[in-house]
Formats: C-alpha cells, sequence, structure tokens
C-alpha cells in the first residue's frame, strides 16, 4: 500500500493495541508511540517509539510526513485534575500543532464523559444531537470536552480537518445495563477509524462511538460524512446484562455512569429536571 504513515498515539492501551493489529493487518504503515512499552508484536511496517505527549518536539517529529493523526493517547480514566493537565491538555495543543505543521487529519478519541452529566432518555425523549451542550462528569470528560474545542479552533483557524469520536464503552462485550446504550465493539471501532483516515473530506466532525444499539442515548452526528455504519448491536447481550444496576441515583440517572458520583458532593439532591441547569 503506496501512503504516507498513520501516526497512532495511545498504542499500548486496549483500544490503540487493538487497532494496531487491524490497520496493519490492512496494510497500513504505521507509526506507533505510547509512554509505556508496547507489548506485542509490532505488525509488519510499523514502528515503535516511546514519547510523553508533554515534550511537544518529540510528538512533531513521530508526525513528521504523516497523513493522519489517530490520538487515542493520554490519561484514559477519571483522576485528579493535576495528572490528567499535562497528557490530556498540553498533550492535545502538542497533537494538533503537530497536525497542522504536517497538513495531517486528526482522529480525536473524545468521550461520552464530555456530557456525562446530561440526563439519560427516557421513553420517547429526543436523544442528544451531535451539537449539543458539553456537560462533562468530571476533569477526564472535561479534558475531551477541552479536545474537542481544540479541533474546533485549528479547523476554523487553520483548517485542520478533525473527527471526534464520542467514544461510549468500548469493550470485548458489554458489561452492564447501562451499555446497552452506549456499547462500541471493537471491529465497529475499528471500522469507524478505517473511514475516517479514507473519507475524501471530514472538515470539523462529531462521531457517536457506539454500536447499532436500539436503546441509545445518542442521535444525529456527522457519520455520513465518512460513510460509517455500525453493524454489531448489544441487544444480543440483553438477557446476560439488563440486571446489572448499580444502587447510586446519579450513576443511574446520568449518562456518564459510575464516573458521575465520583467526588460528588452536591447537597440537597436534585430536582426531576433541573431548572437552573441550562437544558
Amino acid at each position: 500500500m503506496d501512503q504516507k504513515p498513520i501516526l497512532l498515539t495511545g498504542a499500548s492501551g486496549a483500544l490503540g493495541r487493538m487497532l494496531a493489529r487491524e490497520l496493519g493487518t490492512a496494510g497500513f504503515t504505521l507509526r506507533l508511540t505510547d509512554i509505556q512499552p508496547f507489548p506485542d508484536p509490532l505488525p509488519k511496517g510499523a514502528s515503535f517509539v516511546r514519547a510523553d505527549l508533554n515534550e511537544g518536539l518529540a510528538i512533531v517529529r513521530q508526525a513528521e510526513g504523516c497523513s493522519t493523526i489517530l490520538h487515542f493517547g493520554g490519561i484514559a480514566t477519571e483522576n485528579p485534575f493535576e495528572m490528567v493537565l499535562g497528557p490530556n491538555l498540553r498533550g492535545v495543543y502538542h497533537i494538533y500543532e503537530a497536525a497542522r505543521r504536517e497538513g495531517a487529519r486528526v482522529v480525536f478519541a473524545s468521550s461520552n464523559h464530555s456530557i456525562g452529566f446530561h440526563e439519560r432518555p427516557k421513553g420517547n425523549e429526543a436523544k442528544l444531537d451531535y451539537d449539543c451542550a458539553f456537560r462533562p462528569d468530571g476533569y477526564y470528560g472535561l479534558s475531551k470536552a477541552y479536545g474537542e474545542l481544540m479541533g474546533r479552533l485549528y479547523w476554523d483557524k487553520h483548517g485542520v480537518e478533525n473527527v471526534n469520536l464520542r467514544i461510549g464503552s468500548c469493550l470485548p462485550k458489554p458489561a452492564n445495563a447501562r451499555a446497552l446504550a452506549t456499547w462500541l465493539s471493537y471491529p465497529d471501532l475499528a471500522r469507524l477509524v478505517l473511514r475516517c483516515i479514507q473519507a475524501e473530506r471530514v472538515g470539523h466532525a462529531v462521531i457517536w462511538g457506539a454500536s447499532n444499539n436500539p436503546a441509545t442515548y445518542w442521535g444525529r452526528d456527522h457519520r455520513d460524512r465518512i460513510g460509517w455504519t455500525p453493524q454489531d448491536n448489544a441487544e444480543a447481550f440483553r438477557k446476560e446484562i439488563e440486571g446489572i444496576v448499580s444502587d447510586s441515583e446519579v450513576e443511574e440517572r446520568y449518562q456518564g455512569g459510575f464516573y458521575c458520583p465520583i467526588e460528588y458532593s452536591r447537597k440537597g439532591g436534585f430536582s426531576p429536571r433541573d431548572p437552573f441547569s441550562l437544558g
């Protein structure tokens, strides 16, 4: 396959390893990077360099000559702000500066936790569309909202194309009742990323990262720009997981699930629809 290389950050994480394997099998030339060693045999034609997202020069060097940057690196779970600050905020700036220099497209692994304090829809209530307000459920989700806004800035100011994947629960199989709405299978993610790479034109796009789940919380997005249709479905696991719920009212109320009650200290509970939430 005659092509420019693709840079994949976070290559040593669960999703990075899966994508490295699938994209390598598809014949792409990959530059893999992570702060941790890569634990698997390198795919054919791939290289790996340990790099810290805090180090802008290291990221620029890895991005030289690349057509696409798949940014799956950084802190991947809820953590104190000081831990999230460097890799997730400064790091995404370094990614976009590298993309601007190289004229590369960015595919950003955003998260449903950027909108996690939206309530779960009930009955025939409307699903969330891509242009809903950010309502992060923690510092991790806040960093993902920041990353999406960085993409908006770099598209408007510099013309850097970017696709923001608001990934739900990307696991080999769904783990609880919430995942009936949020699950994204590994094959669906691999197909989604492949279409992000191959699409002719994307602009600044937001796509809900979930499989074809009838119970989804999420509605319109920009998937038509890349020609992606998820093929898998959490309903196949319904009998196994529909009874797996928590005893936390906060967790079960909001779309972000168990991230929402972490350090939750709001006094006096909450009303069925908070009149001060601005929607």
